[in-house]
């Protein structure tokens, strides 16, 4: 339950006090009280308004004790809300961005943003996340308590980025959950390969990004990457903890629900018409994770076509489309009409878009080949 509604207390309380530090000290004493209450009186109805509404008295107490803002406790109690309600996070949505497009601002230092996202919006503790990164933990401290400053002494709001602003912010909010996996994923330090942990928060910060900004696509491009890579985890190693290349990994061992729903996000995110690096890298995922090799072999004669030229692409595609199991492959026949269309054969390649269609791709898609032929 801390885990859970930790990120919206710390960013509800924040926001109304200025001050991160303030607010997560507060959010902790909550905590703490309801570890104390809760077992006596009983869970509340709503927990996450319960210690939302604790810990924002406990930070109002501690800002009139200190006086540190003059005119911030009667601000903060002008813009009092209402509890959150329980469950889903349609009631705090802004306050949870605005949280960890903080942590993210691009006035900090790109190596603090990592870390104060694991522990403002994750609830880590800073020991944590000292052992996650091989610090010591005063290092891993200092490190904190120097990027709060400076969001408290550069006056970095705890707001949403304006409307023109989001694409840019946004792109390095996604960059620190691609960080915080990628060093779980492939750790840079210690012994192990792999630090399941941190794959596990990545994941869980994309999902939560997913379900608060649902209609921008590299957010579920991103999360459906990381899906279809951890899907692989427990085949990437020996038992003597050596890693074991794709090739070689025994495929029965990989999770094939989080690859069922990386690739749905995959198709998901790329209708939207609005590619970008992390759908792209997903949809590669999601073809390493498909059948094995003719499938491979079939993407790579798309790159060769880039590299060589749609001759020598459509030489691959020819030899791998002879492969029963690609026969139903749409996208084999679609990427044969293309290349077809390239060197000029019209009626080939109209062909090859009929076959493609009268396999039922997704609606959107057989619109598109309708459109690609009537544009010849």
């Amino acid at each position: 339950m801390f885990r859970a509604h930790w990120w919206a207390a710390v960013a509800a309380v924040a926001r109304q006090v200025g001050d991160l530090e303030v607010a997560e000290d507060a959010v902790q004493e909550a905590c703490a009280a309801a570890l104390a209450q809760w077992p006596a009186d009983g869970v509340p109805e709503s927990p996450r308004g319960w210690l939302i509404a604790a810990a924002r008295h406990k930070a109002l107490d501690r800002v009139r004790r200190e006086r540190r803002r003059a005119g911030k406790e009667a601000e903060a109690v002008r813009e009092e809300a209402p509890p959150h309600p329980a469950g889903g996070w349609a009631a705090g949505t802004d306050d949870e961005l605005a949280l960890i497009f903080t942590c993210c601002h691009p006035a900090l230092d790109p190596a603090a943003r990592v870390g104060l996202t694991l522990r403002a919006v994750c609830g880590l503790t800073t020991a944590e996340i000292a052992a996650a990164f091989l610090v010591p933990e005063p290092t891993m401290a200092q490190r904190l308590v120097r990027a709060k400053r400076k969001i408290r002494q550069a006056g970095i709001a705890f707001s949403l980025p304006a409307p023109a602003d989001l694409p840019g912010r946004l792109s390095a909010v996604l960059r620190v959950v691609y960080l915080v996996f990628t060093e779980g994923h492939l750790a840079t330090r210690g012994a192990a390969l792999i630090r399941g942990e941190l794959c596990d928060q990545a994941i869980r910060l994309a999902r939560a990004l997913n379900a608060l900004l649902p209609g921008e696509p590299e957010v579920t491009g991103l999360l459906a990457l990381l899906l279809l890579t951890d899907a692989r985890r427990d085949a990437r190693l020996t038992l003597d903890g050596e890693p074991v290349l794709l090739a070689d990994q025994d495929r029965g061992r990989w999770d094939r629900a989080m690859i069922r729903e990386g690739e749905a996000l995959v198709e998901q995110a790329l209708r939207r018409n609005r590619p970008g690096p992390y759908q792209i890298q997903a949809a590669i995922a999601a073809c390493h994770s498909g059948v094995a090799t003719p499938m491979v072999a079939a993407n790579r004669a798309v790159a060769v076509a880039m590299s060589e030229g749609p001759a020598a692409g459509l030489v691959i595609l020819d030899t791998v489309g002879a492969d029963p199991r690609l026969a139903r492959w749409p996208q084999l026949h679609i990427a044969r009409a293309e290349l077809l269309r390239r060197l000029g054969r019209r009626a080939d390649a109209i062909a090859a878009y009929q076959t493609a269609i009268a396999l039922e791709p997704p609606a959107p898609e057989r619109a598109y080949l309708a459109r690609r032929m009537r544009e010849w």
